[in-house]
């Protein structure tokens, strides 16, 4: 079981990315824990209050949303009743047992995976401290339920893919084409065996993380000209170092007329794993991260590295997506317009400045957060059982209205 978790800026941006996927069939809503009523009998404003009703309780948490994502082994047919008792135990381990939490079963991936909601927030104000959750109390929980359960261990999750590729050392090879070559060698042909491209910017977007470049020189150029294509190797700041390294000397032959046909067979091989690459980019921007970087920092807790491509100026032409986890790379527009660099630039700028005029207006309180029809206003004044005292705001409003009336104010 791999889990993974995310903290959204807001509580509305995770249930949304939720329930959109409930809205296209995609996904269902199979549980609340610390709600009244079961998941199937409430909308999205009921489910939606249930957090916002502790989140109004502190004014000063800079997160209060968690999203976590439980990711089992394709082999494993685990029924309904099973992910709720699962979800359940984990929770409890990494000491949200006590919190409002929504569980969802999403279809959209080759591989069974349930998405968590919940709020940091507790019933006296207090949030629950989230620092290194990830490596500490849900790494804990993981081991503990895979044992319990007998669920597939995350670490042989990837047994398809368990072939180390091993970087290049830069200081290992700067004094001779022997050590140069062997290490370009390996790292090559591992890549070539394990991996599914179809450009030489994504088989570059791969070997760059291995401290090897594919070059075809200077546009210019007598190489570039005649198709040729040579091997480099990075150093820490990706300047190519050492002797270069012909195509036609490696014994895989990884030319460029030997790679542009791969890229055409991989186009087919790498398609069935778009949407599941798409889904988990998602689930990143469900977040609301508020810059690239933290953008490109949630992804590599989803074991995908994103790749920029700049010009000279330093600015962002290109984006490569590297899915680690099913040994397949994307150009970002290739997935869709959304994920262009251009796009994602754009988004995430939008992200900063909502983010910012967030935390600079005053936190509305209960009911005056959302826009409410009628109906949701009656199916939320029934869905308040659990607090007998509890009056939503506007009716309080009325209430002192009628009161100033009555004393003549």
């Amino acid at each position: 079981m791999v889990a993974k978790i995310t903290s959204p800026a807001r509580i509305i941006a995770a249930l949304n990315y939720n329930e959109n996927k409930v809205q296209e069939g995609k996904a269902e809503c199979l549980h609340a824990s610390g709600y009244l009523r079961d998941a199937s009998d409430m909308n999205f404003y009921q489910k939606l209050e249930g957090f916002e009703r502790l989140n109004n309780l502190n004014s000063r948490a800079a997160t209060k949303t968690l999203h976590i994502s439980l990711n089992f082994d394709p082999s494993e047919k685990l029924s309904h009743d099973k992910l709720i008792t699962i979800a359940t135990d984990y929770m409890e381990k990494i000491g949200f047992g006590m919190q409002p939490w929504l569980m969802y079963k999403h279809k959209d991936a080759g591989h069974p995976h349930i998405h968590i909601v919940t709020t940091t927030i507790q019933d006296d104000g207090k949030r629950i401290d989230t620092y290194n959750i990830g490596r500490n109390q849900s790494e804990k929980a993981r081991k503990e339920i895979e044992q319990s359960y007998g669920l597939v261990r995350a670490e042989n999750q990837k047994r398809l893919f368990n072939k180390q590729i091993m970087p290049v050392h830069a200081e290992k090879v700067g004094y001779g084409k022997t050590e140069t070559k062997k290490g370009i060698t390996n790292v090559v042909n591992a890549v070539l065996n394990t991996y599914r491209f179809s450009s030489l910017p994504e088989f570059n977007a791969i070997l760059r993380a291995y401290n090897v470049v594919a070059d075809r020189g200077q546009q210019d150029g007598r190489i570039y000209k005649h198709k040729g294509l040579m091997y480099r190797v990075l150093d820490k700041d990706s300047n190519k170092i050492g002797v270069p390294i012909k195509a036609s000397s490696i014994n895989s032959k990884p030319t460029l007329e030997k790679l542009e046909s791969l890229f055409e067979k991989n186009k087919a091989l790498k398609e069935p794993f778009k949407n599941a690459l798409k889904n988990l980019i998602d689930q990143v921007l469900a977040s609301q991260p508020r810059d690239m970087n933290t953008f490109i920092r949630a992804l590599e807790q989803m074991n995908i590295a994103a790749v920029l491509r700049q010009n000279i100026e330093g600015k962002i032409y290109g984006i490569t997506f590297v899915d680690n986890n099913n040994k397949t790379v994307f150009n970002g527009s290739d997935i869709g317009k959304a994920y262009s660099a251009a796009h994602l630039t754009t988004e995430l700028a939008s992200f900063a400045k909502q983010n910012k005029a967030h935390q600079n207006i005053p936190e509305t309180k209960g009911m005056d957060a959302l826009q409410l029809s009628p109906e949701n206003l009656v199916d939320l004044l029934l869905s308040q059982q659990v607090q007998p005292d509890y009056v939503p705001v506007q009716l309080l409003k009325k209430k002192r209205r009628k009161k100033r009336k009555s004393l003549g104010l």
